[in-house]
């Protein structure tokens, strides 16, 4: 079965028993907490509330596997190429095949980090999109035959919930780490499974298990283990760091770029609209938000396409986590560094060693942090891995990205790092004897230059492991700054 927090196309089903999770209160209180105790174990309101979100189901049967490599696949009404401009609200493209390590080389260890499936706007968002439609539907009259369907359309979504398609979606990458990595499952050695709190990610990580458990036969049912609270230190969150900039600046003179011929064409339109450059860009994410959330081709995919939308969109996005938690932001790697000596622990089988977001009681436990299993799975936010990869060195651009003019050659592209269930994969090989390391993004092998990979993406672990000294270094003094 697939579960989802979303209210659309659900129907009454008999209660799964709850996972046996944990969900612990972090050591260090964010801004706006700092009475709160540490390390309060918070057991039952959790049952609660998983009673209450995580366990709706989506759908009444799972479907088959949902896939969308091919180039010419519009199963959802729209094209590919168009799917993949929505950047971090994409449906999960593979990047590249994936290409299995050389004979030589034998998988031992597979450590995943896995975004949300696709969801609902967030309540921001929400309340964004709303005002457009209000001001697109207070309009006078419809000259522009494209805005027609606008006098009679309902915005109806609903608000941050996993939707079917992510369910399904999130089903599935359990099903391929299933059939990918099976070899290394045995009934005492489980994929270890840790969720952020958020409802869409937690109904994320069961669907995941859920598929996983599917693709054995039953014979393996992995658990949610772990739910890590956002009300404090969390690997799998990015909102630990008060003092860190936004990408506002770099997106509003995107925006500012390229969005008024576009408002233009709409209040041409669409007389006494008034629209804004926002209101604009509101709208067109109407397109990717209608459409994963219907599995229907939205309405405002035709203005997305008329006003040929999809590479102002696509950078848009790029500059937004490019600004907001990667490289172009100051406090943005900082982030990522916690999840990084988890995962450089879990490599070398050794006790974490971390002084920024980890929770060290959590990590301290091998009930809640064990070393000895041979699958990781944890599941986060966009924003959260965009920091994951800048603090290890993936995806690293010879210049910042520029706010109004995009280098096209650039490697920075959204649509092949965070779509919705975007994932990482780091695998540890044993390759002739000693230790390796392997990663890939949505598939794509990592060239890993930073640590002398070769031809096939692979490094030493020890040249991993030294690679990565901003983390092993707690950040470099940077964690400190996100308080100052």
């Amino acid at each position: 079965m697939l579960f989802s927090t979303s209210p659309l196309r659900s129907e009454k089903a008999p209660l799964l028993a709850l996972p046996h999770s944990i969900d612990i209160r972090a050591d260090l209180p964010k801004k706006g907490n700092t009475a709160q105790a540490r390390c309060n174990i918070m057991v039952f309101p959790v049952l609660a509330s998983l009673l209450f979100v995580c366990y709706a189901y989506a759908t009444t049967q799972p479907r088959g596997h949902f896939e969308l490599r091919e180039a010419d696949d519009s199963r959802l009404g729209v094209s590919r190429a168009v799917q993949q401009s929505w950047v971090m609200y994409s449906p999960y493209f593979a990047a590249e095949i994936y290409q299995a390590p050389p004979d030589s080389c034998k998988i031992n260890q597979v450590n995943i980090v896995q975004r949300h499936g696709a969801r609902f706007p967030t309540d921001g968002a929400a309340k964004r999109i709303q005002t457009a439609v209000d001001k697109l539907k207070a309009a006078e009259e419809y000259t522009d035959p494209l805005l027609a369907f606008v006098k009679n359309y309902t915005y109806s979504l609903g608000v941050a919930d996993l939707v079917a398609l992510g369910a399904t979606q999130s089903s599935d990458a359990g099903k391929e780490a299933f059939a990918r990595y099976s070899s290394l499952i045995t009934e005492d050695k489980l994929p270890f499974v840790r969720a952020s709190s958020s409802d869409r990610v937690v109904a994320t990580a069961n669907n995941w298990t859920a598929g996983f458990a599917e693709a054995s036969g039953s014979r393996f049912r992995p658990e949610l283990s772990v739910i890590i609270s956002e009300a404090g230190n969390d690997t799998l969150d990015d909102n630990m760091c008060p003092s860190a900039g936004d990408s506002d600046p770099e997106t509003d003179a995107w925006l500012a770029t390229f969005a008024p011929p576009m408002t233009a064409r709409l209040n041409a339109g669409a007389p006494g609209a008034n629209l804004t450059d926002a209101d604009t860009y509101n709208l067109l994410t109407l397109c990717p938000f209608e459409t994963v959330a219907t599995e229907k081709r939205s309405a405002f995919c035709n203005v997305y396409e008329e006003l040929k939308a999809s590479e102002a969109f696509a950078y848009s996005g790029d500059l937004d986590k490019y600004y907001g938690t990667g490289y172009g932001q100051a406090l943005g790697p900082v982030q990522g560094v916690g999840y990084i000596n988890e995962l450089l622990a879990r490599l070398a089988n050794q006790s974490v060693s971390d002084r920024t977001q980890t929770n060290s009681t959590l990590d301290s436990d091998p009930a809640t942090f064990p070393l000895d299993r041979t699958v990781y799975a944890d599941f986060s936010h966009d924003n959260q891995m965009v920091a994951i990869f800048s603090a290890i060195g993936l995806f690293n651009q010879s210049a910042p990205l520029d706010p109004t003019k995009p280098d096209p050659d650039r490697t920075w592209r959204i649509e092949r790092i965070v779509p919705f269930s975007g994932r990482m994969v780091v695998e540890r090989l044993e390759c002739a004897g000693a230790a390796h390391v392997r990663v890939l993004v949505n598939d794509a092998v990592q060239p890993l230059e930073f640590c002398g990979a070769d031809e096939h993406g692979l490094c030493t672990l020890d040249a991993f492991v030294e690679s990565q000294a901003y983390a092993r270094n707690n950040g470099d003094g940077d964690f400190a700054k996100c308080f100052a």
